[in-house]
């Protein structure tokens, strides 16, 4: 639903309501790179376990955007409506809350085919991180995404619109990589608390049909506070509201490990991550130089990179018998595109555990005997059984983290003082004092802070399972 007003356009979001749009963010949203994520579902191939799971990463962009700017009127940063939407109004003030709104809107530009599923194969092969000129960036769609900001100055293009209104487009880059030297827009943008989070947990929760992920966003809003660390000022969330905090993690918590990393949520994402891999490998799907050089060039071809592509390829390939030399490829291809599931593996080595961030050296031996026990399985399948029997194994990668202990914030900390970094929840206490979440100490969250937790998943196929079976490893 779309309708116009005097400066504005207004949609019509199921979470928010009417949303306006400005006249620069209305062109945005209608160039080739924009709408291409109409095409890109927000959680992969959580569809086949959720039908209802159809929504795409362009509504959630939206969404990104709203909260952005309902947060910065929360901390009385806004522009005005009146300012924001009329093209001839320029002030400090405006900038700054455009930015941020164009940084949350475009945060998610660059995102692969069924968003992260087939992006961690492209980071895992790495074709353009190992070349010289990379700088060791990873080929995932935060660099593809900066790329598109600052690689396409022709008309139609994100640059060259961001160039004609006046905006340098490495200040959005900055803004989305989460590396501006504004502390406060950074931690809107990117923390354990920001209006990426706030969007996807709502939105997931909305169109999967379930309850996690849900949490007060209003009362949540209302109090976020700006709070000032020396020269510089930071994003705080006033102490009323600490336990609207706690159930927000919470929520993230319970959504990323029961429904995201779930073994049934997650084993038609596992399978096509390894195809995508298998397809990079053969050259048969666009490689990340490929697509870098189709953003810059073809923004048409660009915009046909979504998840369309990867199901009629895969399709493609299939029929053409592509797969043929190899059954377990061609079986993994058939369970994608037949929502054929593969069998889960539940043995000790891959129980969903609760681990401490902070003792890294039993994480280490736990994840290792993890990947041990996958070895064992493949080395006793290959001695037993034949092509079809295969074995996927989705062992996480990063940790599942809610909220980053206080130890490794110290850790890995850039700025002088603790309360500058971006990602760790600042909790403004009844005297005006701002903490870390980890330190507040009637907290429940604070004595939870030390955890993350781990979720391996391993599939196999049907016959792979049998045989399985019959052995004496799914026992020890």
């Amino acid at each position: 639903m779309e309708a116009k007003t005097k400066n504005s356009k207004i949609i019509f979001d199921p979470l928010y309501g009417f949303v306006h749009i400005t006249a620069l963010e209305w062109e945005i949203i209608h160039t080739p790179f924009y709408q291409r994520l109409r095409w890109i579902k927000q959680i992969g191939f959580s569809c086949y376990t959720f039908p209802g799971a159809e929504h795409s990463r362009f509504g959630h962009s939206i969404g990104v955007m709203h909260n952005a700017h309902k947060i910065a009127q929360s901390i009385g940063k806004a522009a005005s409506d009146e300012d924001l939407f009329d093209d001839k109004v320029q002030n400090k003030r405006k900038t700054w809350h455009q930015n941020l709104r164009l940084a949350a809107l475009l945060h998610d530009l660059g995102t692969f085919c069924f968003s992260h599923t087939t992006e961690m194969a492209y980071i895992r092969f790495g074709e353009t991180t190992k070349s010289k000129n990379s700088k060791g960036h990873p080929d995932d769609h935060e660099h593809l995404g900066s790329w598109i900001i600052k690689n396409t100055n022709f008309k139609n293009g994100i640059t060259y619109i961001l160039k004609n209104r006046g905006i340098n487009p490495q200040t959005i880059s900055d803004l989305v990589k989460g590396i501006a030297d504004d502390p406060l827009a950074n931690q809107i943008l990117h923390s354990e608390i920001d209006c990426d989070r706030m969007d996807y947990l709502l939105r997931d929760a909305h169109y999967t049909g379930l309850n996690y992920g849900t949490y007060d966003r209003d009362y949540l809003l209302h109090h976020f506070r700006v709070v000032k660390v020396g020269d510089q000022e930071i994003l705080a969330i006033k102490h009323n509201a600490l336990h609207c905090v706690e159930d927000f993690l919470s929520a993230r918590f319970a959504w990323y490990s029961q429904v995201v990393r779930s073994g049934r949520g997650a084993k038609y994402d596992a399978l096509a991550e390894e195809l995508t891999y298998y397809l990079l490998e053969k050259g048969q799907i666009y490689t990340y130089s490929q697509l870098l050089d189709m953003a810059a060039n073809d923004p048409m071809k660009f915009y046909g990179f979504n998840d369309q592509y990867f199901m009629g390829l895969t399709h493609r390939l299939y029929n053409e018998g592509f797969f043929d030399k190899n059954v377990r490829m061609k079986d993994i291809a058939h369970a994608l595109l037949l929502e054929e599931s593969p069998k889960s593996i539940r043995v000790e080595a891959f129980r969903q555990r609760i681990l401490n961030q902070d003792d890294q050296s039993k994480t280490e031996k736990i994840i290792k005997r993890a990947h041990e026990k996958v070895q064992e399985i493949k080395d006793y399948l290959k001695k037993h059984g034949d092509e079809k029997d295969w074995v996927v194994a989705d062992i996480p990668k990063k940790s599942i983290v809610f909220v980053k202990s206080k130890r490794q914030v110290i850790k890995n900390k850039t700025q002088s003082n603790v309360l500058l970094e971006r990602d760790p929840v600042k909790i403004l206490s009844e005297t005006g004092e701002a903490q870390l979440l980890v330190d507040v100490d009637n907290s429940t969250i604070s004595h939870l802070q030390n955890t993350f937790n781990f979720v391996p998943n391993v599939f196999c196929s049907k016959s792979a399972y049998e045989l399985l079976v019959k052995s004496d490893i799914l026992n020890n």
